[in-house]
């Protein structure tokens, strides 16, 4: 029996023992990296790679609007401010996104607002990719206050793709009270024409964000940046004494009509104004109807008119003619001329006048209001009476020089400075001492051939009944923030001195002698003294036969309280020179506005 042979085992020489050991440390080496790779992705490079994905994340953010800033009255009532709205807004594509996101949402609607289901379901169809569809705009808090509370509330807050965005509707409670006073906010929040334009950057504010996005665990999270209210403005304007010349405006207008026609109230001593009424006012929430333009035109040329007339008209409308407007003062400037007299000592007080009708100056015959003429009169007579022929023969004694300087000092040819928008610039209308002609010296005396706005003219009658005191204009007093806090006062600036205490008691005293005696005698009140003067003012071309009457009044005479300055351009149903009619207005509001200031009754007539 043969052996088996054994076979022989092979061992590993040194060669093998090396490769061996040399795969083992490589593979031990990788797999040390690895561990130390995964590490440091778990650990260091972990906040790096969450802001990759947070980077990648759409980041939603929503507006959250700015309250505009509230117009009150002097009395804190509110002639603006800025109403809360809400647009209903849905996400169709959300709300579609499965059965039961769908049924919980038009229930929501259905139950909480009771919408149309069929309507809603038409509309989500409609708008099915949308991530964002405004269905309901304009919306108060009481329509949509019930599901906004639903779903912040525990059962809501799994409905899905109902939002509602905020937004802010100026409202003005009065609708068309001091219409060009406050003005109206066009585009959002800019401001168009008075207050609302003037103060438009004090009004405005800066809108907040909502910022909805990931966090740093990738959970849902969201900050807020509030929004910045505007500020909110105390006007000088009382509403009632702005109602009251309204209201005496409205009943002149339907009774005898003009061509337009305005009330000035203001405080004498400090250049607040009280109130600013027109015959063309409009509707402030709804500023650009055809009702508006109808004031001015038919039904039928507003028809014809192309969009670029249109609004040219209703701008012409939205003009304030208080401020932006320039006439012919006529004889209500009488009394500047007299006194820059007394001011120069050129008169004393005791002059008599001869007004034969006319005064023949160059070549030109130029007569008086009294054609057949006065007579002689006295130089408050002049006044009280309204002589043209008399206050040629001022002027010419006082002659250009001071004339012109005398009108310049009383602010005639200047801005007022008053904080409402379009003053009219009336210098390249006022003569220059160099180019003043004997002619225009001699119409200029009775308030012809130079032309001011009621701003002007009633911040210098101003003047010449408080002291000689001028005050700048102005219908803002307070500034207050979003918490009410005052942030800023409006004090009174007084610009110059016109005239002297003794130059504006004589003064008073000629225009109280033309309510008690005079031209003005419908201005008399039972209870308080009154002065004023008439005015009658040609309306260029003199061909025309066309007039602008007006009465400037204050009481008491003694410390007046109230200036009330009234202009009637073109009367249609009476004398366009029935200035009368102009004094009986300004009556009316002289007597509710003492008697709402509660100003005492006068001592002595």
């Amino acid at each position: 029996m043969k052996k088996r042979r054994r076979k022989k085992i092979k061992r590993l020489n040194h060669a093998m023992k090396v490769r061996t050991v040399e795969i083992v440390a490589v593979i031990a080496i990788l797999f040390v990296v690895l561990i130390g790779r995964l590490v440091y992705f778990g650990i260091f490079k972990n906040g790096i790679y969450k802001r990759q994905v947070l980077s990648q994340q759409n980041y939603d953010n929503e507006v959250i609007p700015y309250k505009r800033g509230d117009i009150l009255d002097r009395n804190g009532n509110t002639l603006a401010t800025s109403q809360k709205m809400y647009n209903l807004v849905l996400e169709p594509k959300n709300i579609l996104r499965t059965k039961k996101t769908k049924t919980d949402a038009l229930n929501a609607l259905t139950k909480y607002m009771d919408l149309d289901e069929d309507k809603l379901i038409s509309f989500l169809n409609n708008n099915k990719e949308s991530y964002y569809s405004v269905y309901r705009q304009n919306l108060s808090y009481s329509q949509v206050s019930d599901l906004k509370e639903y779903l912040e509330g525990k059962k809501g807050k799994n409905v899905v793709g109902i939002v509602f965005s905020e937004k802010y509707q100026r409202r003005y409670p009065n609708k068309s009270m001091a219409s060009h006073v406050l003005g109206f906010v066009s585009d959002g929040n800019v401001g168009t024409g008075g207050i609302e334009q003037y103060y438009n950057s004090t009004l405005s504010g800066v809108d907040g964000r909502k910022y909805k996005y990931l966090n740093e665990e990738l959970e849902q999270d969201s900050s807020i940046v509030e929004p910045e209210n505007g500020k909110t403005i105390v006007s000088t304007i009382d509403s009632n004494i702005q109602k009251i010349a309204e209201k005496t405006l409205n009943k002149f207008e339907e009774k005898y009509g003009s061509k337009g026609s305005s009330i000035l109230v203001m405080n004498p001593n400090n250049g607040e104004v009280y109130a600013m009424a027109n015959s063309t006012s409009f509707n402030l929430e709804d500023p650009r109807s055809d009702g508006v333009l109808l004031q001015k035109y038919s039904q039928k040329k507003i028809a014809a008119m192309t969009e670029k007339q249109k609004v040219k008209a209703f701008n012409e409308i939205w003009k304030n003619p208080i401020v932006s407007n320039a006439f012919e003062p006529g004889s209500t400037y009488k009394p500047f001329t007299v006194a820059a007299g007394l001011e120069e000592g050129i008169l004393k007080g005791n002059e008599t006048y001869y007004c034969d009708g006319f005064q023949k100056v160059g070549p030109h015959t130029i007569h008086c209001s009294h054609r057949s003429g006065h007579g002689n009169i006295t130089l408050s007579q002049t006044i009280s009476l309204s002589c043209n022929d008399a206050l040629m023969q001022i002027a010419e004694k006082e002659g250009k020089d001071i004339f012109a300087s005398y009108q310049r000092d009383f602010n005639f040819g200047k801005l007022t400075g008053i904080d409402l928008p379009g003053e009219a610039k009336t210098s390249a209308l006022l003569h220059d001492a160099d180019d003043m002609t004997e002619a225009d010296l001699a119409t200029s005396s009775f308030g012809q051939s130079f032309n001011c706005s009621m701003i002007q003219m009633a911040s210098a009658f101003s003047s010449l009944i408080n002291g000689g005191n001028y005050y700048k204009p102005h219908v803002v007093k307070q500034l207050r923030n979003d918490k009410g806090e005052v942030v800023r006062t409006v004090d009174a600036t007084l610009v110059k001195q016109t005239v002297s205490k003794g130059t504006s008691d004589k003064i008073k005293s000629y225009m109280k002698e033309t309510v008690e005696s005079g031209t003005g005698t419908k201005a008399q009140l039972d209870d308080y003294t009154v002065g004023g003067k008439t005015g009658t003012a040609q309306k260029i071309p003199r061909s025309a036969g066309t007039y602008i009457v007006s009465f400037c009044g204050f009481a008491p005479v003694e410390k007046s309280q109230v200036v009330v300055y009234v202009v009637i351009d073109e009367i249609q149903k009476s004398s366009q020179t029935n200035t009368g009619l102009a004094v009986e207005m300004a009556q009316k509001v002289l007597k509710e506005s003492l008697k709402e200031l509660k100003v005492p009754k006068s001592s002595k007539k």
